[in-house]
């Protein structure tokens, strides 16, 4: 092989890589689920591994504390893998494939906008990506184990917390632990885990430790959080849910981070909450987190683009011969872009209402269907109704279903869906 030869990869290569990256990984991850007689099916055994790797955190096993280490810490691992290699997708892969939030980092990371071919330069992304995870984790693990984990549960939950994928070593979650301080931690990083690691990067290797600060689309993210916190409060001082003001406070806080980041952890049944607040945290978690982390969802960056588009055209119709742009923070939003949101979004609802249909037809209630899909679409993991605690209820085609749509919302739906064009194969 003459070392002149180029090795680099076209779009084309890279979309058919990324995908059976994912689905390749998936089937091989339910091999142990299939066999280790835990009496799952195919179908179970497959959402288990899907819904592991792409870090949403539905599960169909129950009885988790009664496990074997072994099978509860590959569980943790698939979640931490498939984390790691979102990171190095979401941030210089995807961008280069022209879909993602890779628009807004252009200067942030090297290899990360190049939109003619994957290139070597993606390697070196990909070290500094994974030295801030592999930090992300070690500091987590660490401060699990401070505030009096054991040392398994510690390594495990920093797996899925850091990947923000919810798999636990318990049936009860993080509520197993009944403690503020493990609360607050895992709060911490699922934060750190929802916010662009290009912010993670410029803010650590790029000499810019505010970048925090002054990024609009996670400020943008942590008022939608505020937003739900205060209405979650303000509904359980009104219902009395609660009995202390720190209960309320505490519980609130935590389950709008969790699901709103589309980690998926949680301390009790939010299902059960009074009102419409499951819904709204169900409705968050479609927002989900920022572009380029590990988190689910549209991602915010999406939705302010969204808004800023749709108050743009009030403008115009007020102001019809005015000259407006689309911003976020002081970046300048190319009209192509704002093109490429609306028409995501309008696949995604398309794909949305498609999957819904389909879990009807399975026999789920509506509650039941549109919560799993809407969980498993957003890569969150626990719905409301029958889905609420784990996905036992859901038939074998309804959980098919349900990978298909883990993979569909993991992969922000195009990366796949370009597969099923019959343009994309005359290229």
């Amino acid at each position: 092989m003459s070392r002149q030869e180029d090795l680099t990869l076209n779009i084309s290569d890279g979309f058919i890589i990324t995908t059976l990256f994912w689905v390749v990984l998936a089937l091989a991850g339910s091999i142990p689920f299939y066999f280790f007689g835990l009496d799952l099916n195919f179908s179970a055994a497959l959402f288990e591994s899907v819904s592991g790797i792409t870090t949403t955190g539905a599960t169909t096993i129950t009885g988790l504390d009664s496990l074997p280490k072994s099978i509860l810490l590959y569980r943790q691992l698939l979640q931490w893998v498939g984390g790691a290699g979102l990171i190095v997708l979401a941030v210089a892969v995807m961008p280069a494939l022209g879909i993602g939030g890779g628009q807004l980092y252009k200067t942030e990371l090297p290899g990360s906008h190049n939109n003619q071919k994957l290139t070597p330069r993606i390697a070196d992304s990909a070290q500094a990506l994974w030295k801030i995870y592999v930090g992300l984790t070690l500091s987590c693990a660490l401060l699990y184990g401070l505030s009096g984990m054991t040392a398994f549960d510690a390594i495990a939950h920093s797996l899925s917390t850091v990947a923000g994928g919810g798999f636990s070593t318990h049936d009860d979650s993080i509520g197993f632990f009944n403690s503020g301080f493990v609360e607050g931690i895992c709060i911490i990083f699922m934060l750190l885990s929802a916010a662009s690691f290009a912010v993670h990067y410029a803010a650590i290797f790029g000499g810019k430790p505010l970048k925090y600060f002054y990024d609009a689309e996670f400020k943008f993210f942590l008022s939608v959080v505020g937003i739900v916190i205060a209405i979650s409060i303000l509904v359980f001082l009104l219902s009395n849910s609660y009995t202390g003001l720190y209960s309320i406070i505490s519980t609130a806080i935590f389950h709008a981070v969790s699901i709103i980041t589309t980690s998926g952890f949680t301390t009790e049944n939010f299902s059960l909450w009074p009102g419409f607040l499951p819904y709204l945290l169900l409705v968050g978690a479609f927002m989900g987190a920022c572009s380029q982390s590990v988190g689910g969802g549209i991602k915010a960056w999406r939705v302010l683009i969204m808004i800023n588009q749709a108050y743009k055209e009030i403008l115009k119709t007020i102001h019809p011969n005015a000259v407006l742009t689309s911003k976020i923070g002081t970046k300048v939003i190319d009209a192509k872009i704002a093109e490429k949101v609306w028409g995501f979004f309008s696949i995604y609802v398309f794909i949305f209402m498609f999957l819904l249909l389909a879990m009807l037809g399975t026999g789920l209630d509506f509650e039941s269907a549109f919560s799993a899909v809407g969980a498993c679409l957003n890569n969150l993991g626990p719905g409301l109704g029958e889905v609420a605690e784990n996905y036992t209820a859901v038939s074998g085609i309804g959980k098919l279903i349900l990978c298909f749509a883990m993979i569909l919302g993991r992969l922000e739906i195009f990366t796949l869906l370009v597969l099923f064009t019959p343009a994309f194969w005359r290229r």
